[in-house]
């Protein structure tokens, strides 16, 4: 088997964004006056998550070859 370095930073950025996207969610103390009413937090989050589902499905569809 060999190491697909998908898998680590699929995991790094699905556990880092999904600690995000619970920050700009649940944190009430979040300032979003300067990103004009936008939480960053939460998008930026979600966006971290969303491209560390990527790569994880990336290395499962080159594992399967």
């Amino acid at each position: 088997m060999k190491f697909d370095i998908r898998v680590p930073i699929g995991l790094l950025f699905v556990a880092i964004g999904a600690m995000l996207l619970c920050h700009g969610l649940f944190a009430p103390h979040v300032d979003v006056r300067g990103a004009n009413g936008h939480n960053v937090n939460a998008w930026w989050g979600a966006l971290m998550a969303a491209f560390g589902f990527a790569m994880l499905a990336l290395a499962r569809r080159a594992g399967r070859r």
